[in-house]
């Protein structure tokens, strides 16, 4: 980064000795503006909980756990006013939870920045986490990477989220569960 700094101090001094053509160029070589095309980005949830399963449901930033989003969605439907969900995710109106232990696929090198959209590029983290690293790269944000975890030792409470479905199947008439409900017998076999 402070190479990025002495660059716009060079511009700077450029500008003052009134060298606006010089300033222009150190910009247009040193330090330029690099216009990516983005394309709408929208998963299944199949490919979600595949790289959930992938992953170990583990942030890959934090080292945090997370949580099927299903099972969290099934808290809210046995408890709203405790528990409550929002479709949009608004953080006044939803649990925290879906914000701190709801998982997401993350690009680790941002697409604005060039990063690809496929597989090789997509790692779990928190809906939080997500929203902190928006286009930011890992360098400059300062984190670093973390190995997955592993679905044998931590599922997501997975299982969990399978067997309150398979004993409640009223829960099944929500389609978010039952989307959830599907993709994840998809991963457990």
């Amino acid at each position: 980064m402070n190479d990025k700094v002495s660059i716009l101090q060079e511009i700077s001094y450029m500008l003052l000795q009134g060298n606006r053509k010089q300033a222009k160029e150190i910009i247009q070589n040193q330090y330029p503006f690099q216009k990516q095309e983005i394309f709408h980005r929208q998963y299944t949830i199949r490919q979600k909980m595949k790289v959930f399963r992938k992953d170990g449901f583990i942030d890959r930033y934090s080292g945090n756990r997370l949580v099927n989003p299903g099972i969290l969605k099934i808290y809210s439907t046995y408890f709203p006013e405790q528990f409550p969900y929002h479709k949009n995710g608004k953080m006044t109106e939803g649990h925290i939870a879906y914000w701190e232990m709801f998982p997401t696929i993350d690009h680790v090198i941002p697409i604005a920045v060039g990063g690809v959209d496929n597989e090789s590029n997509w790692v779990t983290t928190s809906m939080l986490n997500n929203s902190i690293k928006s286009n930011w790269t890992l360098e400059q944000l300062k984190w670093a990477l973390l190995e997955p975890g592993h679905f044998d030792d931590w599922d997501g409470l997975t299982g969990d989220f399978i067997r309150h479905v398979e004993r409640d199947k009223v829960l099944l008439a929500d389609r978010y569960i039952k989307n959830w409900y599907l993709a994840s017998k998809d991963i457990m076999k």
